[in-house]
């Protein structure tokens, strides 16, 4: 029974590295797509804390590129799938992974006093098959901090 277990976490492990790899390869070629289309790289896997789960446990949110186009901060999300047979990797961007990234955008904002520039949400999805040339795709605007906003109580209503 040990010898089966070891065989089933060690096929996890490997499957764990290829996904790493696979995206590691995607955020590549998406910021060298993004540099073609004129954006400008500010940082790659901006990582920071952004609070506390229901457990305590603290919580980090990541934004894969953040990059400048013309006069505009975009916080790009890139998902890499080797296909879209199963689901398209646009899929991936539910809104749990929406909002995680918008509480990390704000925290970025903050930190770098960047209170009145113009800034918006992309996500580049990218299909890499076998030998073929990716297929990547830019969504610019793919959703806005506007959904997140804590609606404000009016007692009077």
């Amino acid at each position: 029974m040990s010898k089966l277990l070891s065989v089933i976490n060690k096929d996890k492990q490997v499957r764990r590295q290829t996904s790493r790899s696979l995206g590691d390869l995607g955020e590549k070629l998406a910021a060298d797509y993004l540099i073609n289309e004129g954006f400008r790289i500010i940082a790659a896997n901006f990582t920071v804390p952004t609070g506390r789960n229901s457990k305590g446990v603290q919580v980090t949110g990541e934004i894969d590129l953040i990059a400048m186009e013309n006069d505009t901060l975009c916080f790009i999300e890139v998902k890499t799938r080797r296909s879209a047979e199963f689901t398209g990797p646009l899929s991936a961007v539910d809104l749990r992974k929406q909002r995680q990234i918008t509480r990390t955008a704000r925290i970025y904002r903050r930190v770098f006093k960047l209170k009145d520039i113009a800034f918006r949400f992309d996500v580049v999805t990218l299909i890499i098959a076998g030998s073929n040339d990716p297929e990547i795709e830019l969504i610019r605007g793919y959703w806005g901090q506007s959904k997140f906003s804590k609606k404000s109580w009016n007692p009077d209503m």
